[in-house]
């Protein structure tokens, strides 16, 4: 197994992007084994994930796991020093309970749902 730590994010989304080029900017100045693998420029074969499921969260692979939303975030964090303090933080069982409802249901649809407008007005626009 590799001792990488890949990302999947939606670089369409301005949410999203703005998220994961702060991270993928701290890790690249850091030399951290990150890669971050956008759904629409990589190949998601190796994910198992249609495109359409890929865009509704985040989505990390380590060592042979995948994980999605807080989890996913949660082992980002921990692979980045800055971040580990909030890996902590949000692993607590009450903060982390609130956390993945959050992102769950509200967070992640209401990103998504911006996204599918967005996808909208840009395919009306062409």
């Amino acid at each position: 197994m590799t001792n990488e730590t890949r990302v999947l994010y939606n670089g369409d989304c301005p949410v999203c992007s703005f998220e994961i080029n702060h991270y993928a900017d701290y890790s690249q100045r850091s030399h951290l084994p990150i890669r971050f693998e956008d759904l629409n420029q990589d190949a998601l074969d190796d994910w198992g994930l249609t495109r359409d499921a890929a865009a509704r969260r985040l989505y990390v692979l380590k060592d042979g796991q995948m994980y999605s939303g807080i989890p996913a975030f949660i082992v980002l964090w921990q692979d980045m020093p800055r971040y580990r303090w909030l890996a902590r933080f949000v692993s607590l069982p009450g903060v982390n309970r609130l956390a993945c409802l959050t992102y769950d249901h509200i967070l992640a649809p209401a990103i998504y749902r911006w996204h599918l407008r967005r996808l909208g007005a840009t395919s009306t626009q062409s």
